[in-house]
């Protein structure tokens, strides 16, 4: 690396270090003080990066991932092009099967990045032929020379938190964080941050965000697992239809769920009162916070970190589309988006 600070020999040295910021406007009548950690600032735009980096890393360390190879994924959206984003930089083949609940700029993205995109239905079962699990099972089988990732079963997603995000936070709020609230797809984040926070304070306190149609909440307060609780929703990249083994549920204190239409309006919310462009799943996160806070969960003293997972441009098809949120009766009469384009004749 140039001795040059701000020189880097690759785009893959900016991942992580990302800041914290303090929310203000959007938590003016809250108790307690609220920082958000803003994954958007790595430079593939999400904390996706983070694991892609980690596990691919990890896996050319044992030997199993060698120049020339195919690394094969599935992902909504964030973990695919962190992992194009690597492959670009160190040479590797990547196919991805994606949910068709990801958003076409997701999916324009990957293809941008070199990847081979498999579009699979979103509201399948997850042993189905069809689903993005299955299909990712099936290329790898099929592609000599391929490593399959599976985020959701693998314990270096954790891993990837613990040895970075965690310790970033508790340095960065110099120990003095009571909360944490992050939601919960793949399990790695919440996971992997929780369990570096709580070696070093038991006491701080880990809420999971789980969108209603997912597994997830019940699944922690029950260890059953119900598919009656599985429905379509439309969030990216929170909640499952399974039980993801990079979910430490022991790590996590509790769950809140939270709607599409709520999250949606809020990730709106947050661009216009602190100005950070967040997508749909930040939105999800910053929804938990304002009913955790009308539950009375925090008190004046606290030191709240929420963490915003990616950037807003990935959805500008969905949540940042008037167009989208009519098509999904988002729009009422309480929630009428203003006119803020005037075109002069």
């Amino acid at each position: 690396m140039n001795k040059n600070k701000n020189v880097f020999d690759n785009v893959l040295q900016l991942i992580g270090s990302t800041p914290l910021i303090k929310l203000n406007r959007i938590t003016a009548n809250m108790d307690g003080d609220f920082y958000a950690k803003v994954e958007a600032f790595n430079p593939g735009h999400s904390s996706k990066d983070r694991i892609a980096l980690h596990i691919i890393e990890e896996a050319e360390r044992q030997g199993i991932l060698n120049p020339g190879d195919t690394i094969i994924e599935t992902t909504s959206g964030n973990t695919g092009f962190s992992i194009a984003m690597v492959s670009i930089i160190k040479g590797y083949e990547c196919i991805l099967a994606v949910s068709s609940k990801s958003s076409p700029d997701k999916i324009d993205m990957l293809k941008s990045m070199g990847a081979k995109v498999y579009v699979c239905p979103a509201n399948v079962k997850a042993d189905d032929s069809r689903s993005y699990y299955q299909v990712a099972k099936r290329l790898h089988e099929e592609t000599k020379g391929s490593i399959y990732i599976n985020q959701y079963f693998n314990q270096l997603n954790i891993d990837a938190h613990y040895n970075t995000t965690g310790p970033e936070i508790w340095e960065q709020t110099e120990g003095q964080i009571t909360h944490l609230v992050a939601c919960s797809g793949t399990g790695g984040t919440i996971s992997g941050i929780s369990k570096y926070l709580k070696e070093q304070n038991p006491d701080v306190k880990v809420i999971g965000v789980d969108a209603f149609g997912s597994v997830l909440k019940k699944y922690h307060e029950t260890r059953e697992f119900d598919d009656k609780e599985i429905y379509p929703y439309r969030i990216e990249g929170l909640g499952k239809n399974l039980i993801p083994t990079a979910t430490d549920f022991d790590s996590i204190d509790k769950f809140i769920k939270v709607t599409d239409e709520e999250s949606a309006h809020t990730a709106r919310e947050v661009s216009n009162t602190e100005g950070l462009f967040v997508g749909y799943t930040s939105g999800a996160a910053m929804q938990a916070i304002k009913q955790l806070n009308e539950l009375g969960e925090f008190k004046p003293s606290d030191k709240i970190v929420v963490i915003f997972p990616d950037h807003g441009s990935r959805y500008m098809s969905k949540v940042y589309s008037d167009k989208w949120m009519e098509d999904q009766g988002f729009f009422d009469s309480k929630t009428v988006t203003p006119v803020t384009i005037e075109y002069v004749k």
